[in-house]
């Protein structure tokens, strides 16, 4: 959302933890400077010496930290993309939910987009996604996923993604986020019809899918991120399959997706590394045919 740009005797920094000028389209923190600022907070002092901070470019002068997430566009319009205070830190990892908020916002087949980090389970916090669609758009899972991490990080994905037909407010008017409901992680995607392991190996995989991710069952060609993975889960899920005998690699799992792709990956694999090659030239050792002085004579 663009915010334009300061009023008259305003001056507005965009800036890192470090008070330090980012560039343009790198996002960071909105800080407020100029005539019409205000002395602080009324009777707050603590307050108003965390908000009102001295401004590193003008010698005496003050600046607001307004706790906006915002970037510059190469016009020199600010664009607002969440508030710094919905900062989370998921697996060691600082993610600004505004950004991925902001990111699914510009999907052509979402209207709204609010993004929240869940613990339904104990342990098991994850990234969910509550979207509005657009009017006919129906954008899967793994669509969505794949459009987040061309512009964000992988961590930065949501796990799960559910579906309102509108965004629950409160009665000032702004989202209530309390009021979000909680995804049903055992559901199947929606259009995918179960298909059961087909051997012991496939069977194998599907009860380490099922276990990790906390589900019932999971078939063959259930897609991964659609059943609510997300990168942790793809390391827990190639270690245990590694354990049970089955050797694949976490880049496999997260390039494939389903249990059938994945074996059939992995067969394709065998065969090549069964097929005979062409026997390898060995170089003549030099020593062997070394050319006595006499013979150079004769060829000469």
């Amino acid at each position: 959302m663009p915010i334009g740009h300061p009023i008259a005797n305003t001056q507005l920094f965009v800036l890192d933890q470090e008070l330090q000028l980012v560039p343009v389209g790198v996002s960071g923190e909105l800080y407020i400077s100029g005539l019409g600022l205000a002395h602080g907070y009324h009777n707050r002092q603590e307050l108003t010496a965390e908000k009102f901070v001295a401004n590193p470019f003008e010698q005496g002068a003050r600046m607001y930290k307004t706790g906006d997430l915002v970037r510059r566009r190469r016009d020199g319009t600010l664009e607002f993309l969440g508030r710094l205070d919905s900062q989370i830190k998921l697996r060691g990892f600082r993610i600004e939910l505004g950004e991925i908020e902001s990111v699914l916002g510009n999907h052509p087949g979402v209207a709204q987009a609010v993004v929240l980090l869940r613990e339904d389970v104990p342990g098991e916090r994850r990234l969910v996604g509550y979207l509005v669609l657009a009017k006919g758009s129906v954008p899967t899972a793994a669509e969505l996923r794949d459009f987040v991490v061309k512009k964000l990080p992988a961590y930065m994905a949501p796990a799960a993604y559910v579906t309102l037909d509108a965004l629950p407010l409160t009665p000032n008017g702004k989202i209530d986020r309390g009021a979000l409901p909680v995804p049903n992680w055992s559901k199947q995607p929606d259009g995918t019809a179960y298909v059961g392991p087909r051997n012991p190996e496939e069977e194998t995989m599907a009860g380490i899918w099922a276990e990790v991710l906390r589900l019932e069952r999971v078939g063959i060609n259930d897609n991964l991120f659609e059943l609510g993975a997300d990168s942790l889960h793809v390391f827990q899920i190639a270690a245990r399959a590694g354990k049970a005998g089955i050797a694949v690699a976490p880049r496999q799992i997260l390039q494939y997706r389903t249990i059938a792709a994945i074996f059939e990956q992995l067969a394709n694999s065998s065969q090549n590394q069964m097929q005979p090659q062409s026997p390898a030239i060995k170089p003549v050792p030099r020593h062997k045919y070394r050319l006595t002085p006499q013979a150079v004579r004769e060829v000469n």
